[in-house]
């Protein structure tokens, strides 16, 4: 069985503190935005590994494709605001 969107959002916020996240998906693809404070300072790779580790095994084992983009609340801020 595939996981849905919403458990997908639950497990990446079990292990990341996030201020904002979304996760859209068919049971198979999913895309994510991640906004967290935890991403400052950080470069792309950095990012990808803090949710790559907040997902752990699940990678692996239940989710077949994930790509999403991360961003500090500021970067969101002036993403929404254009």
């Amino acid at each position: 069985m595939y996981p849905t969107p919403e458990e997908i959002k639950q497990y990446i916020q079990s292990g990341l503190n996030c201020a904002h996240i979304t996760v859209a998906g068919d049971g198979q693809h999913f895309f994510a935005t991640i906004v967290s404070a935890e991403f400052s300072g950080l470069r792309l790779i950095a990012r990808h590994q803090k949710v790559y580790t907040a997902l752990g095994e699940r990678m692996k084992a239940e989710i077949h494709a994930l790509s999403f983009k991360t961003l500090t609340p500021e970067e969101f801020a002036k993403q929404s605001a254009s």
